[in-house]
């Protein structure tokens, strides 16, 4: 092959090469410059949409949850709050019973020993001597002598001698001046008469109770006193035997009080009653005069469409047990004096509860009676979660801490409360807010229906955490460099 013939061939092969490069050249030229349309848009609508409807398809409560929808509790009007009671303080007891006397003074229904020697009593025969029941009473001397209706005294050869107001001695001066003064039968200096105090007047009032001896209640450490359902709810509210008791007591001059009565009859009311003492004193009147009292109430616009007891005749006094500190007791101190025929009640407290739902156990508890209970300590009483993600609720296998992120802790409680109209209003309380400040959390009042449900991002948090399996985590923890064995020597 010539010179020519070869530079020939290399001249045509370098041609080839560069028709080949331009063609190239061109054709990324037209690709760079070609406009692709976005199809970011085309990508993430349908990934939105399939979001929302698996969110749908997972029967979350918290995205169809009807009370989610409610007022806060920095809004909530003050009628509709409840009452704070845990500052109210137990009244002394000195106020439940009547003042002491300086000296017992006579009066209707006392019996009085009197002896008095040649007339009531001979000479020759010992004097009467009776032992009292009550261990702080002395022994009396003489006959049994009543002091009668009209204060009077009766005894034998003298008129009657008023002695209601004196003391047992100075009827016993009276007395002797009736027989030395008066009638001369007797001289002032031989006559040998004796007057004692037998018997003290007696009052007689009716004590019903509602609560047991043992406060109806079964105590444990953690519940204060109060009955709690179990976590499964087999037992819901259950309170000891409950029998309802009634006696009637005798109470002596001076201690015919209500602080004597409750001692007598098994003491302050249990946990299971009202802290309140109730009075009902006087008598039913007939229907002629109940009639009359309602057609003079009527006229003057006093008359109610409920029966009073003063229409029927009696009264009703009402003592509590707890006040705030330094008010002054809501009765008079003649208020718990107790006259024949009064009734002391200590009536039961059955509808102070509450009610769960949602996250928490379904079931019915009691509101304690002395002290406050907000939605946190309600919460935590009956068995729910409180700040608890990533723990484990059924601790059955001894594993405390869950693998992985764990599930964020419901903080959504929708407290349905009853308006004094007879509506019901939504309350949201959130727990997170709740935990850090006072003022957003709520007390719990009776009747109130506590609800437990997790937030919207709560729900798509929880349920990411369900669907998706994060494993990346895992597989960089989980090497061959951090795998081992330890040996524990347990004695």
């Amino acid at each position: 092959m010539s010179a020519n013939s070869t530079r020939f061939g290399c001249s045509s092969l370098f041609l080839h090469q560069d028709a080949l490069f331009a063609m190239t050249t061109t054709k990324q030229n037209r690709a760079d410059t070609r406009q692709v349309p976005p199809r970011q848009p085309e990508v993430l609508l349908p990934a939105i949409a399939m979001f929302v409807f698996c969110a749908a398809l997972c029967g979350c409560a918290a995205m169809t949850n009807p009370v989610a929808c409610g007022i806060p509790v920095s809004a909530v009007p003050a009628k509709l709050l409840a009452e704070p009671k845990q500052y109210k303080e137990p009244i002394p007891l000195l106020y439940l019973r009547q003042k002491p006397p300086e000296v017992y003074l006579l009066a209707p229904g006392d019996i009085l020993g009197v002896y008095i020697e040649g007339i009531l009593g001979d000479a020759s025969q010992p004097v009467p001597v009776n032992i009292a029941e009550s261990a702080n009473a002395a022994p009396a001397i003489g006959y049994p002598m009543p002091v009668q209706e009209d204060g009077t005294l009766r005894l034998p050869l003298v008129p009657p001698l008023r002695v209601e107001g004196m003391t047992v001695l100075q009827a016993e001066k009276a007395i002797v001046e009736a027989y030395t003064v008066q009638t001369e039968m007797l001289q002032p200096r031989r006559a040998r008469i004796i007057v004692t105090l037998l018997r003290s007047r007696q009052t007689h009032v009716q004590v019903i109770r509602q609560d047991s001896p043992t406060g109806g209640v079964r105590t444990t450490p953690s519940t204060r006193g109060l009955v709690i359902s179990t976590r499964g709810g087999a037992e819901q509210i259950v309170g000891g035997s409950r029998h309802g008791t009634g006696m009637t007591v005798d109470l002596p001059a001076y201690e015919n009080d209500v602080l004597h009565a409750l001692a007598q009859s098994g003491g302050l009311p249990g946990l299971d009653a009202a802290n309140e003492v109730i009075i009902q004193r006087g008598y039913l009147n007939s229907p002629e005069d109940l009639a009359q009292q309602i057609a003079r109430e009527k006229p003057q616009g006093r008359l109610s469409s409920a029966i009073t007891p003063t229409m029927l005749g009696g009264e009703i006094i009402r003592i509590p047990l707890r006040l705030p500190p330094g008010q002054p007791p809501p009765f008079r101190p003649e208020d718990v004096i107790l006259h024949n025929g009064d009734i002391v009640f200590i009536e039961a407290r059955d509808t102070e509860v509450f009610y769960s739902g949602g996250l928490l156990p379904a079931g019915e508890y009691p509101l304690p009676r002395d002290y406050d209970l907000d939605v946190v300590r309600a919460i935590s009483q009956i068995g729910g979660t409180l700040v608890a993600g990533g723990l484990s609720t059924t601790n059955i296998t001894g594993t405390l801490v869950q693998f992985g992120l764990g599930n964020p802790s419901p903080r959504l409680v929708s407290v349905l409360r009853k308006t004094p109209r007879g509506g019901q209003v939504t309350i949201i309380v959130d727990l997170n807010r709740a935990l850090q400040n006072p003022c957003e959390n709520l007390l719990v009042k009776p009747g109130d229906v506590l609800i437990l449900q997790e937030s919207k991002g709560q729900a798509l948090a929880r349920y990411f955490s369900q669907t998706f399996q994060f494993s990346f985590v895992s597989k960089v923890i989980n090497t061959s460099a951090t795998t081992g064995t330890t040996s524990v020597v347990v004695p």
